[in-house]
């Protein structure tokens, strides 16, 4: 028998915190975080995180265990994500996978191989000496000739990932991009239930202008120029999530504070926007949309519970 699983996603600002909280309590659960910045300590406002006592005595992994300046990406995302599942499995839980990251998600509900292959370091290493040499966006630039598909979907910021794919390109002659895209076509090993949160893009919007302007007010300025303080470089992977890059850029002069807020609320708005893409091409989901429940999250939560009830 394939074993249980939910996921609950949806784009920024939906709502899937208050409601991956109900869902766990109700069917003895506990959450893993399918986000790639609220992984990282130190950054809470800008990442939305959740807190403790928002926690509600349901356990949550993947929040606050990196430094920074450590490596989070898809194959960590795995490989830890596996580890927990099991800890759950283990106590007789179900692991709910909560996050905007689609995938991050996939990784885990088709069990892609993401090719990660170190037999031959010569061509890495070349590969880090022209970055050091001409910068990342070289070599970024280099990706996009050959995978423009994988070059959209990392940033150039995250060197590793850029090299893995171009190594992989150099090792097989083919793109990562299409060998995740047939991964994608792989059985699920788990009995799951797949949640989309969605609502009016309007409201949706609304939202996300709210949030931001919260987050200002709860103090992302001075988080940012904490994690500035503590040596944190503007060139991390983790200094590149929406909030962190724009307010860093404030900080140092490129933009004025209205100029910076603005364009984190325009990035978001985008951000969202292309998750919701994402997530109209994934098979097998249930989408939970605000407006077929008059806005009512209890009517939601009544309707995801009802769903799961058969899953495992």
């Amino acid at each position: 028998m394939k074993r249980p699983l939910i996921i609950l996603t949806g784009p920024t600002a939906v709502g899937k915190t208050e409601l991956s909280i109900g869902l766990a309590k109700a069917v003895n659960g506990e959450i893993i975080s399918a986000d790639s910045i609220q992984v990282y300590k130190h950054m809470d406002i800008g990442s939305a995180k959740i807190m403790p006592e928002e926690m509600q005595g349901v356990k949550h992994y993947l929040v606050d265990e990196l430094e920074p300046d450590e490596e989070f990406n898809i194959v960590k995302f795995k490989e830890l994500s596996l580890k927990y599942m099991e800890e759950i499995y283990s106590k007789g839980k179900i692991p709910i996978i909560v996050g905007g990251t689609g995938f991050y998600i996939q990784g885990i509900l088709y069990d892609i191989d993401f090719a990660q292959n170190d037999a031959d370091k010569s061509y890495r290493e070349e590969l880090n000496e022209l970055a050091k040499i001409n910068g990342s966006e070289y070599i970024h630039d280099m990706l996009r000739k050959v995978d423009p598909v994988s070059a959209d979907n990392i940033h150039f910021n995250n060197l590793k990932r850029v090299i893995r794919a171009l190594e992989y390109y150099k090792q097989t002659g083919n793109r990562i991009s299409e060998h995740n895209e047939e991964q994608r076509e792989n059985e699920s090993p788990y009995d799951f239930k797949y949640f989309v949160l969605n609502n009016d893009r309007d409201v949706l919007y609304s939202r996300i202008d709210k949030r931001v302007d919260i987050m200002i007010e709860n103090g992302l300025i001075d988080e940012v120029k904490n994690l500035r303080d503590m040596g944190y470089s503007q060139n991390l992977v983790s200094m590149q999530g929406i909030g962190y890059k724009e307010i860093y850029s404030y900080i140092s002069g490129e933009y004025s504070l209205d100029e910076a807020i603005e364009l984190i609320k325009k990035n978001t708005r985008h951000f969202a926007k292309r998750q919701l893409t994402w997530f109209r091409r994934e098979k097998n989901v249930t989408w939970v949309d605000y407006r077929d429940f008059n806005n009512k999250q209890d009517k939601m939560l009544e309707f995801m519970i009802k769903e799961v009830k058969n899953i495992g």
